[in-house]
């Protein structure tokens, strides 16, 4: 069978392919930034992913979701997010678990099993109680800011939360930081005014619904995918027994 990773190899090497090959990612939401993210793990040879999120494929996912197709709409987004990677790599292990990741919930998982941990949901609540949950754990984890309402992925950057301005939800996610006491945060954040949406659509919840675009959820998540590569292949992972 042909190394479908040769590429890969000629930049990172065979001891750094092998990192990946061995590397848990968990991944907290499979959206627009989550989908991108862990499809271009899936390509990097990253050896097991679990995917958690609730959610299902819906119309309105089609402009900017990688795992939204015509023919996913209806499915669970773990669901589809494993038939594809498993259609590009069938090596890569993949564990969906379908719920919405909560405070009261964060015990279903064992943090201490995975290598890092990407944080791409939507809820402060949720995004809170998953970098505690990795913290406690001692393993790494790196969050998502706001992509919303966003049209320049170029003013995307990698920061510690402390580090960020412009954006509303970081803004939020300082606060609540500083509250918890949490000192350090690696975050994907873009410094790029948001856009005012041109209709008052709003969700179920009564809160405004952010327009979005093909292009900055998914520049986020490669963004992301590359700070987790990057970290495994220069093997900086702590050794944990």
């Amino acid at each position: 069978m042909a190394d479908i990773f040769a590429r890969t190899r000629l930049i990172f090497g065979d001891e750094a392919m092998e990192r990946l090959s061995r590397a848990r990612v968990a991944l907290f939401g499979a959206g627009g930034v989550g989908g991108y993210a862990a499809e271009a793990l899936a390509r990097s040879g990253i050896g097991a992913l679990d995917i958690i999120d609730n959610d299902t494929v819906c119309e309105s996912n089609l402009n900017r979701q990688i795992i939204a197709l015509r023919s996913t709409v209806g499915m669970y987004k773990t669901d589809a997010a494993a038939a594809r990677i498993h259609d590009i790599n069938p090596d890569c292990k993949v564990t969906g678990h379908k719920i919405f990741f909560l405070p009261e919930n964060k015990d279903y998982f064992d943090f201490r099993q995975f290598d890092y941990i990407i944080d791409a949901i939507d809820t402060v609540s949720g995004k809170l109680a998953v970098i505690e949950c990795a913290n406690a754990a001692g393993v790494p984890v790196i969050s998502c800011m706001g992509t919303g309402n966003k049209t320049d992925p170029s003013r995307l950057t990698i920061a510690d939360i402390f580090e960020t301005s412009v954006c509303p939800l970081a803004r939020v996610m300082r606060h609540e930081c500083r509250k918890r006491g949490i000192a350090k945060l690696k975050v994907v954040y873009s410094r790029e005014e948001p856009r005012t949406p041109q209709n008052s659509e709003t969700s179920r919840s009564g809160k405004p619904v952010p327009g979005s675009t093909a292009f900055v959820p998914s520049a986020a998540g490669l963004l992301i995918a590359s700070e987790v590569v990057r970290y495994i292949t220069e093997g900086e992972r702590n050794e944990r027994s």
